[in-house]
């Protein structure tokens, strides 16, 4: 499993730093950062609600 983000699309509106803060970060720039790239199945149902809470759609699910 691996995050994938559009950062064309993307907006930095924060939605998936709040449902999955482990994996995702807006810096004070409004800039969106992937922290783990890779997350474990642990964290799969955090970054499927992000995936579908995304307003721009600008966030996927790669395979490794």
């Amino acid at each position: 499993m691996k995050v994938i983000v559009d950062f064309d699309l993307c907006e930095a509106n924060a939605i998936c730093m709040e449902v999955a803060p482990e994996i995702f970060r807006v810096d004070e720039n409004d800039m969106l950062h992937i922290l783990i790239e890779k997350p474990g199945p642990e964290l799969k149902a955090k970054l499927e609600e992000a995936v579908r809470l995304c307003p721009r759609q600008a966030i996927s699910i790669g395979r490794d």
